[in-house]
């Protein structure tokens, strides 16, 4: 029973991610410890482990749209913001292995309502992706310390951190958008991997261990959720979903993690 809760909420978060270009890891969490009751630091572990999969996933799946020559000629990007974001990811798992669970879950709620505000403001923040005019050094300065946020923020709540990622391709490397879905996910791969390297020393991890079918019964509901999502609702309003979606993962943030 409780693989196949741990699989059909897997495949709707899937489905929510899908919705609106996301993995849904950022749903995932407040599932995992709202409804299946882990502690934070392993909600979070586990969270790592599950994107790690969807995330591979859907970089498969997109060369089929971006083939991986176009995604490989943007080297000197990806390698920019790797030089952050692994630093950053390495800094997150320091940090969230040595906070007690109270203040861990207010840097969780403060992480997640400001995906929540994005969510919500997104068609206004986004409107006119224009990338910024800077000097290359200072660009390169500016993408190794986005790097470091989008790290911190990934292995700190256990997502892809594409959220991040792909406004700060749009607007400091003008990438187009659909490539930058691409480049989100060549960046978020080692970066997740870095993560989870580093939570495998510290004793918490014993939990991915633990629930090794769990997590891999959660992966398959996450691609095949994420796969639907892509193509169902093509009549809706994309800023529509994400303004729901956006009050869902404010309200979840504030309920879960507020009182804990």
């Amino acid at each position: 029973m409780r693989l196949l809760s741990s699989f059909s909420l897997g495949a709707l978060i899937g489905v929510l991610g899908g919705l609106i270009g996301l993995g849904g890891a950022e749903f995932r969490l407040p599932a995992l410890v709202g409804f299946f009751k882990f502690k934070t630091i392993h909600a979070v572990m586990i969270n790592l482990a599950v994107s790690l999969v969807t995330v591979c996933f859907s970089f498969l799946f997109r060369s089929a749209i971006i083939p991986y020559s176009e995604v490989w000629a943007q080297w000197p990007v990806i390698v920019n913001l790797l030089a952050g974001s692994l630093t950053g990811s390495y800094i997150g798992v320091h940090f969230a292995t040595r906070l007690n669970e109270k203040n861990l879950n207010r840097l969780v709620m403060i992480f997640l309502i400001l995906l929540g505000l994005t969510l919500l403001f997104h068609g206004i923040l986004f409107a006119h992706a224009t990338a910024i005019d800077v000097s290359p050094v200072l660009r390169m300065f500016l993408g190794a310390l986005a790097g470091v946020i989008i790290g911190m923020f990934s292995s700190m709540l256990g997502v892809a951190g594409g959220e991040l990622i792909i406004p700060t391709l749009l607007f400091l490397f003008a990438v187009d958008i659909k490539l930058a879905g691409s480049l989100s996910l060549a960046i978020s791969i080692p970066t997740i991997i870095i993560g989870l390297s580093k939570y495998r020393s510290q004793e918490p991890f014993q939990i991915v261990r633990q629930e090794g079918k769990f997590i891999a019964v959660m992966a398959v509901g996450s691609i095949l959720g994420s796969f639907a999502g892509s193509h169902l609702l093509q009549g809706l309003s994309g800023e529509l979903i994400k303004t729901f979606l956006g009050l869902i993962l404010l309200i979840s943030a504030v309920k879960l993690f507020c009182r804990k």
